[in-house]
C-alpha cells in the first residue's frame, strides 16, 4: 500500500507556471504506475498524464501537450507535474494516483486503473 499527499497548488494568472509534487510512502514508489487527473467543480475527474514505472515513459491528454510535463524521482519517492502556459480551463483539483497493474501507460487514463489516490491540490488560473 502506498499513501499519497499532492502539494504545489496555488493561484496563478493565465499563461503562468505551476508545479505539483506528490510525496509516497508506504510500499517501493519505483513499483507503481504513476497519473495525474484533475476534476473542475461539477465535473467528472479526467486523465491528465501517465508515467511509466521507471519514468521512461509519459503519455498526457491532449489539452495539456507541449505545456505539461511529468517526471518522478525514484530515490525522493515523489511524481512531479510541472504546468506552464496555463489556462483558466486547467483549473482544478488535481490529484495524483498509483497503480499496481502495470499496464500500457496509454490504458492508464481512467481513474479506475488506479488503486490509490492523494487527497488534491487546488489549481486556480485567473484569466
Amino acid at each position: 500500500q502506498v499513501s499519497l499527499v499532492e502539494s504545489g497548488g496555488g493561484l496563478v494568472q493565465a499563461g503562468g507556471s505551476l508545479r505539483l509534487s506528490c510525496a509516497a510512502s508506504g510500499r517501493t514508489f519505483s513499483s507503481y504506475t504513476m497519473g495525474w487527473f484533475r476534476q473542475a467543480p461539477g465535473k467528472e475527474r479526467d486523465f491528465v498524464a501517465a508515467i511509466s514505472r521507471s519514468g521512461g515513459s509519459t503519455y498526457f491528454t491532449d489539452s495539456v501537450k507541449g505545456r505539461f510535463t511529468i517526471v518522478r524521482d525514484n530515490i525522493k519517492n515523489t511524481l512531479y507535474l510541472q504546468m506552464s502556459s496555463l489556462k483558466p480551463e486547467d483549473t482544478a483539483v488535481y490529484y495524483c494516483a498509483a497503480s499496481d497493474s502495470g499496464l500500457l501507460i496509454t490504458t492508464m487514463t481512467h481513474s479506475e486503473e488506479y488503486d490509490y489516490w492523494g487527497q488534491g491540490t487546488q489549481v486556480t488560473v485567473s484569466s
